[in-house]
């Protein structure tokens, strides 16, 4: 079955900064900016700058299961939220779904949106000259194929051992590139080597 974003999440605007994130050493928000997401799913928690929100203001917090949409630049990518801290807000550089049908899994979710036919969805609806940007409408029309959540949920533990494959497979190329740079050193400090 395939149906409209929009019948499947709540889409709203990342916190309305003016400009840069005014940061503060002590503030009462932490701020997810684009930097600090990785399009691999990955969120630097622990580099989060912090600023002031003003009180009496309600705010929206990010909570785990959320779904951030980086809806700038040349790579449109989501990353599902798990492990956020409290009081954290992101920029207003994302969009943030949020799910409200139970037949949907925020995994799932994230990772259909970053696989080929929704990209390239996106990418035949991105609109500018200088930067590139997904607007709310064109994102809450996209399809997206929903299977059933056992489905889903196999989707997504095989998209796990993907990754899981991918940092094995780069720490193994990162290990031999350092097998041949000590033996090239080796080599050039050995004293009268033969040719």
């Amino acid at each position: 079955m395939t149906v409209s974003l929009k019948a499947l999440v709540e889409v709203r605007a990342g916190h309305p900064f003016r400009g840069s994130v005014p940061a503060t050493d002590d503030g009462n928000a932490r701020v997810i900016q684009m930097r600090d997401v990785s399009a691999e799913g990955t969120v630097a928690w622990a580099q989060l700058p912090r600023t002031d929100l003003p009180p009496g203001k309600a705010t929206d917090w990010l909570h785990d299961g959320d779904v951030l949409f980086a809806a700038r630049g040349g790579r449109n990518y989501a990353v599902c939220l798990a492990g956020v801290p409290a009081h954290t807000v992101c920029s207003q550089y994302f969009f943030v779904l949020r799910c409200k049908s139970p037949g949907l899994l925020p995994e799932y979710l994230a990772w259909t949106i970053n696989r080929a036919p929704c990209q390239r969805y996106l990418a035949s609806n991105a609109e500018g000259t200088d930067q590139l940007s997904i607007r709310r409408g064109v994102l809450e029309d996209m399809p997206i194929a929903l299977p059933s959540l056992e489905r889903q949920r196999h989707l997504v533990a095989l998209a796990a051992a993907a990754r899981q494959e991918r940092r094995c497979l780069e720490a193994l190329i990162q290990n031999r590139e350092q097998q041949l740079d000590a033996l090239a050193h080796e080599l050039l400090s050995t004293p009268n080597f033969p040719a």
